[in-house]
């Protein structure tokens, strides 16, 4: 395995699948631990968790089950950044509500077929991979960040917005759930905000591996090229509360605050709902859905 090329852990008790889980990302140049148990895996991430960039975990298996193993990554720190994609072929609500509230990025329904199974890895990968990238020499930032009880940035791309995200989020007490929950509305506010994108567009440019490719080319269109959002912050000693605007004419929000089945196989939308049901912050959308708000504690119960 190459320095640089990703490796994903998956997880299945039937070989077969392990085969073609390996074969079809090997033509992306993923590399594959391949695992037949729920136990194989927690050991395999006990002592190697930096390897890896992804999880495909089957749901449906002897001894641990793939619901049981997902919580465990999800509370154990050395893993809980890691993005899991459950496969299965159950398809029923309180299934997937299940492990999407247990913290999977995706559900992939069986069978599926090779691009479905490659935009959905190479999503979580990248998002991965650029959490990982920002962490790096924040430290000094966030210092001088605790020391304001104000502040306010403004920032276009979708690299700023992350960037941005995980510097205020490092300034909170729970980092792990803020970070999360301010790069998803920040990026929603720039593609879908600002860009103008459509989920059903989103949709195909992420099947098509375009989808950063095509918001670079719009933010340089001269209709986009001075459109910016906005994040402003206030703290106090009880709360932070962040307020992002964005320059769109707003959005239906309403029906992407709750977990839908009807996204759950889906390569994106769910990013809303999950950071809504993170129970320690609260979500407020504004208007027309181009100001969002979001209370953060800041001081422990």
């Amino acid at each position: 395995m190459g320095d640089d090329t990703p490796v994903v852990l998956a997880v299945d008790d039937e070989q077969f699948n392990l085969e073609i889980i390996k074969e079809y990302l090997s033509e992306v140049d993923i590399d594959t631990v391949c695992v037949e148990s729920g136990e194989q895996a927690l050991l395999v991430l006990q002592k190697s968790p930096q390897l890896f960039s992804a999880v495909l975990l089957d749901r449906m298996m002897p001894g641990i089950g793939g619901i049981e193993v997902l919580k465990k990554i999800k509370t154990d720190e050395n893993t809980n950044r890691l993005p899991v994609i459950i496969q299965t072929a159950e398809a029923g609500k309180s299934c997937m509500l299940e492990g999407l509230n247990a913290g999977a990025h995706y559900y992939l329904s069986k069978p599926y077929d090779q691009q479905t199974l490659i935009a959905i890895i190479s999503t979580a990968i990248r998002d991965y991979q650029r959490y990982a990238r920002v962490q790096e020499n924040l430290e000094r930032s966030v210092q001088t960040l605790k020391l304001m009880d104000k502040g306010e940035f403004s920032f276009k791309s979708l690299d700023e917005a992350r960037s941005l995200s995980v510097l205020l989020a490092r300034a909170c007490l729970d980092s792990d759930s803020v970070v999360f929950i301010l790069t998803e509305l920040m990026i929603n506010a720039i593609e879908h905000g600002n860009l103008n994108i459509s989920y059903s567009e989103k949709s195909r440019l992420i099947a098509d591996e375009k989808w950063e490719t095509e918001v670079s080319h719009r933010l340089t269109l001269s209709i986009n090229r001075h459109k910016y959002a906005n994040i402003k912050f206030n703290r106090d000693e009880k709360e932070m509360i962040f307020l992002i605007t964005d320059q769109g004419a707003g959005f239906d929000w309403q029906q992407y605050m709750e977990i839908s089945p009807n996204r759950a196989f889906d390569s994106h939308g769910r990013g809303i709902a999950m950071a809504n049901s993170i129970s320690s912050n609260q979500i407020q959308y504004l208007e027309t859905g181009n100001k969002v708000r979001v209370t953060v504690p800041n001081s422990v119960p």
